[in-house]
């Protein structure tokens, strides 16, 4: 008998989407139905997003994505994550009093990087004009959408502090006053008007290319860029340092910057070879994982469990650590990403992982980086201390942090898009005045201690969260996943990999399999608390695993059945057959497909 997933395993052959919301999948399809390819239909995903969760990404955001191109016969990852300002020195924010960058707020900003990473996509990769890709969002802007009711309960949490310090967000998220009604007729007809701009001046030109060319002009040289410039430079805005900053963003800072492509960081784990971002992302932490884990026959463990989470999360703790010491921008540090996935370093790791959890943050040393990794260890005990950890996917705890989005795309070519777009959240920045939209908080991932390689510095990348997936089965790309989550992002990837892989699910069986994850180590978010030994498992698992977990010493939080994680995935068998799954939990994510 069929095993009972909570949805359909989506088949077909024709094209596939999957995404966190359903309009934004249904518009993905909807490309695809044109004759447009997966990359084009990523990109009219990702704006769609960017209105209907408006708390979990928008225009001021930025957007990794790792990719297989038909036409090159190659693995690529886009990176549009923007870099910090020009006047983004720790001199310059600890002379403003600060000792941690503020989760929100115009200090948190670094230079929006999602627009010219989708530009940079449709230009290079897609086929459609940038009307075509855009028209979606502009209408859902223009002639609204559902306001989903996580999205109106953020606002209503922040309807006092809008009206009181960020009226430009108050007149755009409460409009007349009030707070928008779950799922009434949401619009944003100031952002439908920027966009309508850009194809304006993207259309004086002739030429898609060209056109693609004139609308980043229009964002990162033009009116948008202008408009962020005046903001930043003289309006002083609260935030969650309890003071009122100006930003350091300019219109230099945009105009001198672009997203790039460049070769993913990859690992060989059986007959599967796993593509992420490098180490500006926290995708190698999940190469990490699985070398560790590489030693173990997980294919005779339960993947409901409890050695299976014990062995899974015991190795994350291990990989998170190193995460935390060596991790960064590699322009700006040498990160020592070969030696962390070699067999011999973690031949050695693989011993920690014991009977009982460990209650300790214990990365590697790495030869050569010894004064590192000591810098490190003193700043950690120094700012992190036990507290709060948020996770904003997850409606048991708060509802004013925000988060991110997935989409994946596969088309009837061949092409592949996984991406993680996110930043420029409702909660993270006040709105532009004339724009509709608001700037990003990424900053918030740097250390204001000199000498690491996240600490802050003019032109670098904050090492993120974003972390989106491509799996190549025996050489061949296959298949594409990923989640929102923040920290969480590979701590839920790995599970659903490992039960994919070694217990032959299908993937909608293994996406709805019970989640779990680890607050063990530091947050990347502020205030940058951890939980030693604390995981959170969803209680669907079972009462006598979750004892089982406690009598080996880890500190459990039982989280409500179906509240863990955003996983979608899709697949392309080398006969043509695709898949693709979306998982139940707060029941927005959906799989597309025919």
């Amino acid at each position: 008998m069929t095993e009972f997933t909570t949805r359909p395993e989506i088949l077909g052959t024709f094209g596939v989407v999957t995404s966190t919301h359903w309009i934004a999948s249904a518009v993905g399809m909807a490309i695809l139905e044109k004759g447009g390819n997966a990359f084009d239909a990523a990109v009219a995903t990702g704006f769609v997003l960017q209105i209907v969760e408006p708390h979990l990404c928008g225009p001021g955001g930025d957007m990794p994505a790792v990719f297989y191109s038909r036409s090159k016969d190659k693995v690529e990852v886009i990176c549009a994550q923007g870099t910090a300002p020009a006047g983004a020195t720790i001199e310059h924010y600890t002379s403003e009093g600060l000792k941690l960058i503020p989760g929100d707020g115009l200090l948190a900003t670094v230079i929006p990087g999602a627009f010219d990473g989708w530009m940079l996509m449709l230009r290079d990769y897609g086929t459609m004009s940038v009307r075509e890709v855009l028209e979606p969002a502009i209408y859902y802007a223009g002639q609204g959408h559902p306001m989903l009711a996580r999205v109106s309960a953020t606002i209503r949490g922040l309807a006092g502090f809008f009206e009181k310090e960020w009226p430009t967000s108050h007149a755009t998220w409460l409009p007349g006053g009030a707070v928008p009604e779950p799922l009434g007729n949401f619009k944003n007809p100031v952002l439908a008007e920027t966009w309508k701009r850009i194809i304006a001046e993207a259309e004086a030109r002739t030429g898609r290319e060209n056109q693609i060319e004139a609308a980043r002009d229009a964002f990162y040289r033009g009116f948008v860029a202008e408009a962020i410039d005046r903001y930043a430079s003289t309006t002083a805005v609260m935030d969650a340092s309890g003071a009122r900053h100006k930003g350091v963003l300019t219109a230099d800072d945009m105009a001198n910057w672009q997203a790039t492509v460049e070769a993913p960081q990859t690992y060989d784990y059986h007959d599967w070879t796993i593509a992420k971002t490098p180490a500006w992302g926290q995708g190698p932490v999940l190469l990490q994982s699985l070398a560790l884990l590489k030693g173990f026959d997980l294919s005779a463990i339960d993947p409901a469990g409890p050695d299976f989470v014990h062995v899974v999360v015991e190795a994350m703790k291990l990989a998170y650590a190193d995460r935390e010491v060596y991790y960064g921008d590699p322009e700006f540090a040498q990160i020592p990403t070969e030696y962390l996935l070699s067999e011999g370093y973690n031949a050695e790791r693989r011993k920690l992982i014991g009977e009982t959890a460990s209650l300790e943050l214990r990365p590697g040393r790495v030869p050569g980086y010894d004064n590192q990794f000591d810098l490190t260890m003193a700043m950690l005990a120094d700012v992190s201390g036990k507290g709060a950890v948020y996770e904003p996917t997850m409606s048991h705890l708060t509802e004013k942090r925000g988060d991110t989005v997935h989409i994946d795309v596969i088309d009837r070519w061949g092409n592949m898009v996984s991406t993680t777009p996110s930043g420029g959240w409702l909660q993270s920045s006040p709105i532009v005045p004339g724009l509709g939209f608001a700037l990003n908080s990424r900053a918030q991932m740097f250390w204001l201690k000199p000498g690491l390689p996240t600490s802050l510095a003019p032109g670098k990348r904050p090492r993120t969260t974003l972390t989106p997936s491509l799996a190549l089965h025996q050489g061949r790309p296959t298949l594409v996943f990923g989640t929102p989550g923040g920290d969480q992002q590979d701590q839920w990837q790995l599970p659903f990999f490992l039960r994919y892989v070694h217990h032959r699910k299908n993937l909608q069986a293994a996406i709805d399999m019970p989640l779990f994850h680890t607050t063990h180590f530091p947050g990347s978010f502020y205030p940058r608390t951890s939980q030693p030994g604390n995981i959170m498992v969803e209680s669907n698992i079972g009462v006598d695993v979750l004892d089982e977990l406690r009598r080996r010493g880890h500190q459990v939080t039982v989280a409500d059945p179906w509240s863990v994680g955003r996983l979608t995935a899709a697949r392309r068998d080398a006969d043509g057959l695709m898949r693709a799954a979306a998982t139940p939990r707060l029941m927005q994510a959906y799989a597309v497909g025919r």
